[in-house]
Parts: structure tokens; sequence; C-alpha cells
């Protein structure tokens, strides 16, 4: 890895705020350690599924290597289900990876590309279906907080990206590392991947 951990936090119309601004919260706590870089199809300003914009730095296809690829959910996933562009940028980015990881219907971008056939996953257990429909080749938990299976990561709904964040911080640096993340946050870690209150039979 560089000398800073790159982490690229993906942006499209429509994305969910705290599938990728809590995470990249925690990663933001070490930046002595941690660089972070907003990516998307296009530079400029796009706007979240719940109104306020965020800016997109860098587009994805001049983007050569993250270490850490975060991959946020929200209603705008839809449209990007049948974008060939996008999911070759989404592929061909994850391949330079050390992990990439998918927050709620961000798993239904990974399962669309390929990525999680034949590994294990998770999602919003709301949305549980859409996901599904995207990833028959993958095996989906229906009761995890987050699953590792490789270098992907993938948590369940929305907030459930923050532990799934803390597990992958404590995985590239340490567990000490996590929890100071944590409690700069003033953040209750759930360092337990199969505590799932909200899972479905």
């Amino acid at each position: 890895m560089a000398e800073k951990l790159t982490v690229g936090g993906l942006l499209f119309p429509r994305f969910e705020l705290l599938d990728i601004f809590g995470p990249l919260e925690l990663f933001g706590m070490l930046p002595d350690r941690v660089e972070i870089v907003m990516l998307g199809s296009d530079v400029g300003p796009v706007i979240s599924a719940q109104g306020p914009s965020a800016v997109i730095e860098q587009t994805l296809s001049a983007t050569k290597h993250v270490d850490v690829l975060l991959v946020p959910g929200g209603v705008g996933t839809r449209a990007l289900m049948d974008d060939n562009v996008f999911l070759e940028h989404l592929r061909r980015l994850h391949a330079t990876t050390s992990f990439t990881a998918s927050i709620c219907t961000g798993a239904a971008l990974l399962a669309k590309a390929g990525l999680l056939d034949g590994r294990q996953a998770t999602t919003n257990k709301i949305a549980f279906d859409f996901p599904v429909r995207h990833g028959p080749k993958t095996t989906w938990l229906k009761r995890a907080r987050w699953v590792r299976d490789g270098n992907i990561y993938t948590a369940s709904g929305v907030s459930a990206g923050m532990d799934m964040a803390l597990a992958l911080i404590a995985e590239v640096f340490d567990r000490p590392t996590a929890l100071f993340a944590a409690e700069q946050a003033e953040y209750v870690w759930n360092e337990d991947a199969d505590h799932d209150p909200f899972a479905i039979d």
C-alpha cells in the first residue's frame, strides 16, 4: 500500500448520504494515515437521495488505483444496473484495490458487476430482494450486520456501514486504531458482525 491509505468514496445521483459519509467520517478520523478522494462518472456536484449534493473530485476513468473502494447504496443504484460503462469501471477499479466495500444496496452494484459471484454477502434487509435479484450466483445472508468474503466487505442497511468500516479499519491497521476512530466520533461500535437486529427470516 501507499504511505497513506487511499480511500475512494463512490458517488452517483441519488446515493444514500449516511452510507458513504458515515464510513468516511471514521476513516477521516485518521488524517495522518488516510487520504480520501470522492469518485464518480463526472467531476462536479451530484445530488443525494436526501437532497444535499456532494462533489465528485475525480472521474472513475481517470482513477488508476485506490486501496479501499466504498460503494454506497440508495435509490440511484437502480439507474446504474444497466450502465455498462459504470459497471466496467467498477470491475476495473476493484481489481486495483486491497478491499472493496459496499453499504446497503451498493451490494446490488457489486453483484451486477459480477464481483459477488461465488461469495457470501449481505445488504439492506428492507430492500433485500433488489440486490438478490441481481446476484443469483451469490450466497445472500439474511442475518448479518456485515460480511467479509475475501477482499470484499458488504454491510447491511445504512448505519451498518459504520460498523463495517471500523472492522475494515481494524483489519487494515489494528483494533486499537478502530477503537480510536470510534471514540473520536463518539460512536458505539457493534463489533459482532452476526448481531443483526434487523435480520429477516
